[in-house]
C-alpha cells in the first residue's frame, strides 16, 4: 500500500508493571526501571452494577485501556468509532466454557455464552459510554496490533473522524496455554485522527515492508514484546513516550510487516 498518514492524540497502556500511560511512559523512556508486577486495573465503574458483576479480566483490561487513551486525548468516548483487536478476547471465559462442555453437566450459563463472542468488549464499551458510533472487532493471531492499527487508520481517514483503537490480549489457562502461550495480559489504546490537532502527539506514516520487526534494547521489555501480540506495538509506544522521530517495523503476518515512520 502507499503510505497512509494519521495522527495520534492519546495513548493508553495497561500491563504487568505498566499501570496506565502516565506510569508507563517514563519506564519506556528509560527514566524509571521496568519490572514485571501484578496487573492492577481500575474497577469498571462506568458499567451499571449488574453488568459490572458479569465481566472478567479481558473486559476490565479493554475498558481501562480505552478510557486511558480517551482521557489523554481529552475526547468524549461517546463520539468515537472504535476498533477492538484481540487474539483471543476473554480467554478465561473460553476455558470455563470448554471445561463445562467436557464435564457431565454441559449446561453453559447465559452470561458465559454472551461473554464468549469476540465483539463482547465492543458491546460493553457502548453500554459504558453510550457510544452509538460504528465498531469493528478483529483478530489476526500475532498480527493483532498491526491489523488493528491498519483498520483504525483506514477508518479515521475514510470517515474523517477520530477513531479509538484498543488492542488487548489475556492468557489462556492450561491446557490451552500450552498451544497458545501468551505470557501476560496487556492492553494498548490509541486515539487516531485524520488531521493534526492542538493535542497531536505524533504523526504516523504507515506502509508495508519486508524488513524484520524492530526489537527493543531493554531485555525485559523485549520479552514482553515477543510474548504478547498486542504489545508488538512497544517500539511505537516507546517512540511516542520519548517524543522522538523514528523509523520502525511492527510484526504482521509471514514476511509482510508494517513499517511506521513516527514524527513527533
Amino acid at each position: 500500500m502507499s503510505a497512509v498518514r494519521v495522527h495520534i492524540e492519546g495513548v493508553g497502556l495497561y500491563g504487568p508493571g505498566l499501570q496506565g500511560w502516565d506510569d508507563a511512559a517514563p519506564r519506556l523512556r528509560g527514566e524509571q526501571p521496568f519490572e514485571l508486577a501484578a496487573l492492577a486495573l481500575p474497577a469498571p465503574e462506568a458499567l451499571p452494577p449488574a453488568e459490572r458483576r458479569r465481566v472478567g479480566l479481558a473486559l476490565k483490561l479493554a475498558l481501562a485501556t480505552g478510557f486511558d487513551a480517551v482521557r489523554h486525548a481529552q475526547r468524549d468516548p461517546a463520539s468515537l468509532p472504535t476498533v477492538f483487536s484481540s487474539t483471543g478476547s476473554d480467554c478465561d471465559n473460553c476455558h470455563q466454557i470448554l471445561t463445562t462442555l467436557a464435564s457431565d453437566d454441559r449446561a453453559v450459563s447465559p452470561t458465559r455464552f454472551h461473554n464468549s463472542v469476540h465483539n463482547m468488549p465492543a458491546g460493553y464499551w457502548s453500554i459504558a459510554t453510550g457510544c452509538m458510533a460504528a465498531s469493528t472487532s478483529l483478530c489476526a493471531f500475532d498480527a493483532t496490533f498491526a491489523a488493528g492499527l491498519i483498520e483504525a487508520a483506514t477508518q479515521a481517514r475514510c470517515a474523517r473522524r477520530a477513531t479509538l483503537l484498543v488492542a488487548f490480549d489475556t492468557s489462556y489457562p492450561e491446557p490451552l496455554y500450552a498451544l497458545r502461550p501468551i505470557a501476560h495480559a496487556l492492553g494498548v489504546g490509541l486515539v487516531i485522527t485524520p488531521e493534526r490537532t492542538e493535542r497531536t502527539l505524533a504523526t504516523l506514516d504507515l506502509r508495508w515492508s519486508r524488513a524484520p520487526a524492530t526489537p527493543l534494547d531493554d531485555a525485559a521489555l523485549e520479552a514482553l514484546r515477543v510474548g504478547v501480540p498486542a504489545v508488538r506495538s512497544l517500539p511505537l509506544l516507546q517512540a511516542l513516550a520519548r517524543r522522538e522521530a523514528r523509523q520502525l517495523v511492527i510484526d504482521h503476518l509471514g514476511d509482510l510487516q508494517l513499517a511506521v515512520a513516527v514524527q513527533p
